[in-house]
């Protein structure tokens, strides 16, 4: 029975890992209040969905060009240090954040300014984050401690919303969400400030990596070639640019549930709690996923999973039924996320970790963003049921014809990792 839930050993040898394990949990608390509030703000200042996708689109362009930079400064200097700028960096934002509410000026070009600017320090400190667990976990812990990370990713996808729509709806205001985001930043720069030091691990014999554009060409000079960890680059981004419906739930919370500002508020936090909710149930019985050998199989047979649930979601109009949906699509998600980032993890080389979480970070973060703006264009032209259902059947059809086309992802053998 141990066996079906959680390891927890890598908490238990690593405290490095420990802290930042939950300064990682309590600041994504706070960025989903924030998230919650933002698109809040947005669409009661435009009552647009298509203003609300644009959130994406101004998060987009900063976390493609810096999360691909930002990997080359992993690789280049101390981890650690890149940890602690950007850290305190996404800490400022979430002071502006609070800083133009308080001064009530409502303007949506100030937040898109903000989110951009948030985005570009999320996309430099996350590649750093995620090549840090290889060094402070043993290599056999990898697949248990990114199944724990991803639970306080989730987490806090869970609480977050719905304390953001709880505050907002017993505030009237968007101020205490953005409070709370202060707060919980702080958190995450202390845990950076204590890690070791990690500076970057110089094969003998190599030049030493260096930062820039050039290295970012090695980067991908290194990936060509690598089916294994092209697919999951591939399959992430299908899965969120086409099956991702999150721009869509303040007016699906508005039209299909609505009800005083209060209840949609509510509901908005419910709907953008519910998938990390799944998320958390799966992360919690994750034990059995570390003993997952053919890992390829079972990240496209998730995202096929994902891709049913939200088809029925945009076909339902029960809420009770819609969250579960939706957390049935979270825990499928979830799946998919722990055995891509373990393939990411264990098939490439630490000098290459870096620059190669940059692009896992332009995809993984960055696609959620261009399916808002896609989600969004898409019920602009024609209603927010028939994006949502659209986009489920697109990301089903893509996960199975990328499948057919390299099949030699389904043959990935987590004994043998290749890249």
């Amino acid at each position: 029975m141990a066996r079906l839930f959680a390891d927890l050993t890598p908490l238990r040898v690593s405290a490095p890992y420990r802290r930042l394990w939950v300064a990682l949990g309590v600041s994504n608390i706070g960025q989903q209040m924030t998230s919650v509030a933002v698109g809040l703000q947005v669409w009661s200042l435009t009552q647009s969905s298509l203003m609300v996708g644009l959130v994406g689109l101004f998060q987009l362009v900063p976390l493609v060009g810096f999360g691909l930079y930002g990997g080359t400064l992993s690789d280049a200097f101390d981890r650690r240090k890149v940890g602690v700028v950007s850290g305190v960096g996404l800490w400022a934002c979430s002071l502006a954040f609070l800083g133009q509410s308080l001064a009530g000026l409502d303007t949506v070009a100030v937040l898109y300014a903000i989110v951009a600017v948030q985005a570009a320090f999320f996309a430099i400190g996350n590649p750093a984050r995620q090549a840090i667990i290889p060094r402070i976990v043993p290599p056999e812990l990898l697949p248990a401690a990114n199944a724990l990370g991803i639970i306080t990713w989730t987490f806090g996808f869970t609480l977050g919303p719905v304390i953001g729509g709880l505050l907002v709806a017993a505030t009237g205001t968007v101020t205490a969400a953005y409070a709370a985001d202060v707060v919980a930043f702080a958190v995450l720069v202390w845990a950076m400030i204590r890690l070791p030091s990690l500076p970057p691990i110089v094969v003998p014999g190599a030049a030493r990596p260096r930062a820039g554009w050039a290295s970012v060409r090695e980067g991908f000079a290194f990936l060509k070639g690598k089916r294994n960890l092209q697919m999951t680059f591939y399959e992430d981004m299908v899965a969120m640019v086409f099956g991702m419906p999150r721009a869509l739930f303040p007016a699906i919370a508005a039209q299909w549930y609505g009800g005083s500002t209060a209840d949609v508020a509510l509901v908005l936090g419910l709907l953008s709690a519910a998938p990390a909710v799944g998320a958390l149930v799966s992360g919690v019985f994750s034990g059995p996923l570390g003993h997952v050998r053919w890992q390829g199989r079972a990240i496209v047979g998730a995202i096929i999973v994902w891709g049913v649930a939200i088809t029925s979601f945009g076909l339902v109009r029960w809420l009770p039924l819609a969250l579960l949906l939706l957390a049935v699509a979270g825990a499928a998600d979830n799946v998919s996320a722990v055995f891509r980032t373990t393939i990411l993890q264990a098939a490439t080389p630490d000098e290459y970790r870096g620059r190669l979480q940059g692009v896992f970070t332009v995809v993984v973060a960055g696609g959620p963003r261009l399916g808002d703006v896609e989600a969004g264009a898409v019920a602009a032209l024609a209603g927010e049921a028939f994006s949502v259902v659209s986009g489920g059947i697109a990301c089903i059809v893509g996960a199975v014809g990328l499948a057919a086309k390299f099949p030699e992802f389904l043959q990935y053998d987590a004994r043998h990792p290749v890249p």
